[in-house]
């Protein structure tokens, strides 16, 4: 599992491992997620599930779950959030629940400094992304330690940590290549 705060350029390292790992799938939990809320209806584009109640988001991460659980891929890749940012407050994108369903085997936190991030941010325009400042920023990278920390404790995979800074995708991939390779003995 790869997770990050958007922005971190976890989909980018994430590219990077699927092609340089045999039989290595992609599975993008928010797209999944995604899916299921277009299906029941309940949003038009992706940006609008984490302005959703709690309570639906919950049901669409627990279906997204099993979906992903069910993957018969030589090596499942999950891309996901540590948590998402509500008007509710930060809420877990890895509750007890889900990591359960998915029985991670690694975990890997991709960061990068907070002025990388917030520029990554605002040069996507692909996103509609709340404002944020640069302390806004810290307060996020150090929860993802946290949450990643917690996701750890519950599954008992290990966690790894990788600085993606810019222009270092490749060494940050090459990071979790070489943890992959560990693994595989």
């Amino acid at each position: 599992m790869v997770v990050g705060v958007p922005g971190v350029g976890k989909s980018t390292v994430v590219d990077k491992v699927i092609s340089k790992y045999a039989g290595a799938r992609l599975l993008n939990f928010g797209t999944v997620m995604f899916e299921e809320a277009v299906s029941r209806k309940w949003v038009k584009d992706r940006d609008q599930m984490r302005k959703m109640p709690v309570e639906k988001q919950k049901q669409l991460q627990k279906a997204a779950a099993v979906t992903i659980s069910k993957s018969k891929a030589k090596l499942a890749v999950v891309d996901t959030h540590l948590f998402i940012r509500t008007h509710e407050g930060f809420w877990p994108g890895l509750p007890f629940d889900v990591v359960r369903a998915l029985k991670p085997t690694h975990l890997v936190l991709v960061e990068a400094a907070p002025e990388e991030v917030l520029a990554r941010r605002s040069a996507d325009r692909t996103r509609v992304r709340d404002k944020i400042t640069i302390e806004g920023m810290r307060e996020e990278l150090q929860l993802a330690r946290g949450f990643i920390t917690v996701s750890s404790t519950l599954t008992g995979a290990p966690m790894l940590m990788v600085n993606n800074g810019d222009g270092e995708s490749d060494q940050a991939a090459a990071a979790v290549l070489s943890m992959l390779k560990e693994a595989s003995g």
